[in-house]
């Protein structure tokens, strides 16, 4: 019986001691004009609604975003400025986009909005980019209407699952 009292007053004596490594700590008072100087700003590419965003592991800096209503769009800053890289394709709306792990130059992109919705917009295939969005071709799956999701194999960047 002693053991068990034992046992039950250290692990009080443990609650206790979490529980006041855990008090919540005095936080310094800020100013309300503090809030007065922030500013909103609109972060992402306008009038879009995000269906795809593919980033590269270990770049912070480098992010690709598909729209369901306008292609897509790379930010090399962080999201700060977003540069539309799919426009000369005779189709706007992204379901899916991948970078591939060893080459980050390859980038992977599904056509055609994947959420069902009353006004969805069809997609013509898949295509793929050989340097970073500047160019791409479409490899195939023209009459799909919509891929939901890429993903690509990372030991062969020619392989594909969709």
């Amino acid at each position: 019986m002693t053991k068990r009292v034992g046992l039950v007053s250290f692990v009080g004596a443990i609650a206790v001691f979490c529980a006041a490594g855990l008090a919540p700590a005095q936080q310094p008072q800020i100013s309300p004009d503090v809030y007065n100087e922030m500013k909103f700003r609109y972060i992402g590419p306008v009038g879009n609604r995000a269906t795809a965003v593919a980033g590269i592991p270990g770049n912070p800096n480098v992010y690709y975003l598909g729209a369901a209503s306008g292609g897509i769009f790379k930010s090399i800053d962080g999201g700060i400025r977003w540069d539309p890289i799919f426009d000369d394709q005779p189709v706007s709306s992204i379901g899916s986009l991948a970078v591939a792990a060893s080459d980050a130059n390859i980038v992977w992109a599904g056509t055609g909005e994947s959420f069902i919705r009353s006004h969805i917009s069809v997609g013509s295939g898949i295509y793929r980019s050989l340097d970073a969005g500047k160019t791409w071709k479409l490899i195939g799956w023209e009459k799909t209407g919509r891929v939901g999701n890429v993903v690509i194999d990372p030991h062969n960047p020619d392989i594909l699952l969709a």
